[in-house]
């Protein structure tokens, strides 16, 4: 299977060693622990009364989760600078700068990457997002649009375009 450029999520080596820790602790001793949680809270006895018990479950299911959404982000990630865009078309791993309905003095400059990768010297906003999949696709000194939570249209002008170097 061929991977799109919607398909990859680009990475920094420090937040891909990260997730790959996290995950490697989730499967293992984390496993082990919510294990051990239920095993004992059977042995308490009635589990339709057992909250213990009840409470382990539910921390395993997202435990469980979360293992499969790291296993698929990681399975998909690609490590290092997100490719350049040659010609300033907006797309994830680049930092953009945009310029609110035309007014070159309010603006607002956000990194193009899943929120969870957030940089700490950026505010980062998700390809996914609206303002993130409005941006999408659109060169330097275009417009793009996209939908406010109240369901009106706001407009943007694109300002700039690079790839994050963080």
């Amino acid at each position: 299977m061929t991977q799109t450029s919607e398909d990859v999520t680009w990475l920094t080596q420090e937040a891909y060693t990260k997730l790959k820790e996290e995950l490697a602790y989730l499967s293992g001793p984390a496993r082990e622990e919510v294990t051990a949680k239920i095993a004992a809270a059977r042995e308490e006895g009635d589990l339709r009364e057992n909250g213990g018990y009840h409470a382990a479950k539910e921390e395993q299911g997202k435990q469980e989760l979360r293992i499969r959404q790291l296993t698929q982000l990681l399975e998909k990630a690609k490590v290092g600078e997100a490719p350049a865009s040659a010609d300033g078309t907006v797309a994830p791993g680049m930092v953009v700068t945009i310029a609110f309905d035309g007014d070159e003095d309010d603006t607002m400059t956000f990194l193009l990457a899943s929120r969870e990768y957030a940089s700490a010297d950026v505010e980062t906003y998700s390809p996914q997002s609206p303002l993130g999949s409005g941006v999408i696709g659109h060169r330097v000194g275009e417009d793009a649009q996209y939908e406010l939570p109240n369901g009106k249209k706001a407009s943007v002008t694109i300002l700039k375009a690079e790839p994050y170097s963080g």
